[in-house]
């Protein structure tokens, strides 16, 4: 120790300098090169998992699946193309933020592995509130009942409004490698209810995790809003309207806005009360490294894991192309994504540009939520994993190991 003080002493500062710089340099290439090993990479899609099966009123068919996400990223390409050959002839596609006209009000996507004891309430609850909200055709004239109107107050000038003339929905089951009769159940209620080709059933060849079935779904919903919600029917399928409510209140000028469900609300309540000390601890020490290791918008949430989430059509192109995540830390790629997308004109009433708004705002909006039995989350297993998955995720997208770039 004192030889190696004395050698430290006698070595020039400008050559310590270099020394303690290199060092630095190559601490940092040297996590760089193990982010790039560890940190997640999403699996391709598959042919087959861009096919549904639906029921119709002789039996089950198979159909392609629309997918808003193969239209982006041709746009993409063709915008990466002109940018190498640098042609100032032609102007650049490359709006990041296009996105197929909806076709529905209303998109549900239900990630599903294993459900077939748990998903049939669920779907009871869903369909029965939008049927009576948007109604089963993609016009307003063919529904009797009277659709949510609008805020009667006045609203910011937006780009991709939502259009007033549309209606109707679609639930997307995307069943996860199930190995049990979810599949079969989902379809005999659909069959039972009429749900011919709203309900819709994709299914990933190999199980993929939660982030990686919501992912999925969500690049090819039709709807002018998009819901992921757990399959176990936990949250209260009628607070939906509630986050319409939150995603209009923060929309921007390209009217892209997400609202999440919280049971922020709920601590000290007898729903969790009742939960294990253990998991109780657990559920606090992992809402500290949250506040530690995410970005301010994000850390602020009190909520990210509640399986209820809304965005709007304009949102996604921000949000999905560019996830990696597909266990249970994919919620906090999804808010991390929003606050960090790109700024969009701030545009007055009367459609004049009068500032620019950074990032997708996140209304947090308290629903209604109960306990479900039947959970696959192993309590200490997956939080250990969702702490380290957490530290990789944002370590990769601050190092540049992540980026906005094609997944």
């Amino acid at each position: 120790m004192e030889s190696l003080t004395s050698v430290i002493w006698e070595t020039p500062v400008h050559i310590l300098f270099a020394a303690s710089v290199a060092l630095v340099v190559f601490a940092f290439y040297s996590l760089y090169a193990v982010l790039h090993l560890i940190a997640p990479k999403p699996r391709p899609g598959l042919p087959s998992e861009k096919t549904y099966i639906t029921t119709t009123p002789t039996g089950i068919v198979t159909r392609q699946l629309p997918c808003w996400h193969d239209r982006w990223l041709a746009d993409r390409h063709a915008s990466e193309a002109r940018a190498r050959n640098d042609d100032p002839t032609k102007l650049d596609i490359a709006d990041t933020g296009s996105i197929d006209p909806a076709e529905v009000r209303m998109s549900v996507v239900f990630p599903a592995y294993n459900e077939e004891d748990r998903i049939l309430p669920t779907l009871k609850e869903a369909v029965e509130y939008l049927d009576a909200t948007f109604g089963r055709h993609p016009h307003p004239r063919h529904h009797r009942k009277t659709l949510p109107k609008r805020p009667s107050t006045p609203r910011k000038h937006v780009i991709n409004a939502p259009r007033e003339d549309l209606s109707g929905y679609e639930i997307l089951i995307v069943n996860d490698g199930s190995t049990d009769r979810t599949v079969d159940v989902a379809l005999e209620f659909s069959r039972e209810h009429g749900l011919h080709d709203i309900l819709r059933v994709v299914t990933l060849e190999k199980n993929r995790g939660k982030g990686g079935g919501v992912t999925h779904g969500l690049r090819h919903v039709r709807g002018e809003y998009a819901l992921f919600a757990d399959a176990d029917g936990a949250s209260k399928f009628s607070d939906l309207e509630k986050l319409i409510e939150g995603c209009e209140e923060v929309v921007d000028g390209a009217h892209r806005g997400v609202a999440i469900g919280s049971r922020g609300h709920l601590v000290g309540s007898e729903a969790v009360v009742k939960r294990s000390a253990l998991r109780n601890f657990l559920m606090r020490s992992f809402h500290l490294v949250l506040m530690i290791l995410t970005p301010p918008a994000t850390s602020r949430i009190r909520d990210t894991q509640c399986g209820f989430k809304l965005f709007s059509r304009a949102a996604l192109p921000h949000i999905v192309p560019y996830m990696h995540a597909e266990g249970w830390i994919f919620d906090i790629e999804m808010l991390m994504l929003a606050e960090s997308a790109p700024a969009v004109p701030v545009l007055g009433h009367d459609g004049t540009v009068i500032g620019s708004s950074p990032g997708i705002k996140v209304a947090e909006v308290p629903i209604d939520w109960h306990e479900v039995g039947g959970s696959k989350l192993n309590v200490i297993q997956d939080s250990i994993k969702m702490a380290i998955g957490l530290a990789v995720l944002r370590a990769s997208w601050m190092m540049g190991v992540y980026r906005r770039r094609l997944t």
